[in-house]
């Protein structure tokens, strides 16, 4: 029986047993699509990776990201984490701190600090594109969460699709409670992947607090989304929203269903957005398939 390396790893976290949980799949050369999407529905984590040869030269190596339902183009957590176990098993050396990594979404460039427990990885996101979300779908958006939101909605393509909304502070964010029902319904409408909120924290320790919703692929709340944090770290920079953040800034997620992350979230000049943080390797073993 076909033995492949298997990790369970705790992203945009130094603690096991926090952060975003990832199941990484080092040895996945010969898995098809059917194979993949398979396990991924079977560990049942938000997001489960497949290491891959690169099919070109500029990358150092290939992930392909599927939810429990669907192959995502990018997303965040996986990213950050498939470098890290990459790294971590000997697949790739990050020479000069930096690595590219390819995906459906095309070459990411990828930064890496620090060794071991010490070791953070930053992931540059898909260049975002943001569309006002419409007035009758942004009622039903704001009235799925609970809430109303400080600016209008805006639905934000880095990868997945996020419908994106501003509460202006983490108070209104952490106290919400969606229907989920009637998020997952306007998601499958719109062929988004989630829902994320976002507001101002005021105790010191962060700068964000931040929320994404995804009942439609069967995950009520993810605990630490990069590709949401990104999509958020978008819309602030094209709003004039980084004023008193500089281009870094740091978000907590995932406390409300006890998992608390940390997402380090960079902008520069040009817009460009990355996501990073540290991880925790929790499960390291073998898939007998």
């Amino acid at each position: 029986m076909p033995s492949r390396r298997y990790f369970e790893i705790d992203v945009f976290t130094d603690r096991a047993l926090y952060g975003n949980p990832l199941a990484v799949i080092v040895d996945a050369d010969d898995l098809d699509a059917a194979a993949m999407q398979r396990i991924a529905t079977w560990t049942n984590f938000s997001e489960t990776t497949f290491l891959l040869p690169p099919t070109t030269p500029e990358a150092d190596y290939r992930v392909r990201i599927f939810t429990p339902r669907q192959e995502l183009p990018f997303a965040g957590h996986p990213s950050v984490g498939s470098a890290f176990v990459a790294l971590t098993c000997g697949r790739v050396e990050a020479t000069r701190g930096a690595l590219v990594q390819e995906c459906a979404a095309g070459l990411l460039p990828v930064q890496v600090e620090g060794d071991d427990a010490q070791r953070t990885i930053r992931v540059q996101a898909p260049p975002a594109r943001l569309q006002t979300l419409p007035a009758a779908q942004a009622d039903v958006l704001c009235a799925a969460l609970g809430t109303t939101a400080a600016r209008p909605p805006q639905r934000i393509d880095n990868g997945p699709l996020w419908l994106t909304c501003d509460l202006a502070d983490a108070a209104t964010v952490r106290a919400l409670q969606p229907d989920m029902n009637a998020l997952a319904a306007l998601c499958l409408q719109i062929g988004a992947v989630g829902a994320c909120v976002f507001g101002r924290e005021r105790d010191g320790k962060t700068d964000m607090a931040v929320r994404a919703f995804c009942p439609a692929d069967g995950i009520p709340e993810d605990p630490v989304t990069g590709s949401a944090n990104a999509a958020i770290a978008a819309y602030l920079h094209a709003e004039g929203g980084l004023d008193g953040y500089g281009r870094r800034y740091t978000a907590s997620q995932g406390r409300e269903v006890g998992r608390d992350g940390i997402v380090e979230v960079h902008v520069d000049a040009e817009g460009r957005v990355a996501v990073g943080g540290r991880c925790v390797v929790v499960v390291e073993g073998h898939l007998n398939l």
